[in-house]
């Protein structure tokens, strides 16, 4: 009995062992990560910050935050910044974007639909009649 399971656990531990084969060894190969070309902050500022990063695989990032309505009720924290990246196709794309108390606005050539449009703001005075019980007319 005890030769018979020693037989099957060889057997198991025969089957276990990583299968190498030489089409999955030539599969394999090499992509290094991007290096940082350029890193360049500045967080010593009480009233905001900024950085840049390059790195070599095409992609940059600039961002500017600034803190607007310092010490009031008001205070708030807008960012204004752009990234670009490589995409799979190739091309580079760019988007510039600003997040403050309007939230994000994204804009780029090759963004679609909301993403690319200017936000409006306001509530139409129809709506807010409306509401205050005024009816739509």
């Amino acid at each position: 009995m005890k030769a018979i399971i020693l037989f099957l656990a060889l057997i198991g531990l025969s089957k276990a062992r990583p299968q190498l084969f030489r089409n999955t060894i030539q599969q394999v190969r090499f992509v290094p990560y991007p290096t940082i070309l350029r890193n360049y902050y500045d967080l010593d500022n009480p009233r905001g910050y900024k950085y840049a990063v390059q790195t070599s695989d095409g992609f940059n990032n600039a961002v500017i935050g600034e803190i607007k309505n310092p010490g009031t009720d008001q205070e708030s924290l807008a960012v204004e910044g752009q990234y670009s990246y490589q995409g799979p196709d190739g091309k580079m794309y760019t988007v510039h974007y600003t997040a403050d108390e309007n939230g994000f606005q994204p804009s780029g050539e090759h963004l679609t639909g909301s993403a690319n449009t200017k936000r409006k703001l306001g509530i139409p005075s129809a709506a807010l009649a409306s509401l205050a019980g005024g009816g739509l007319g």
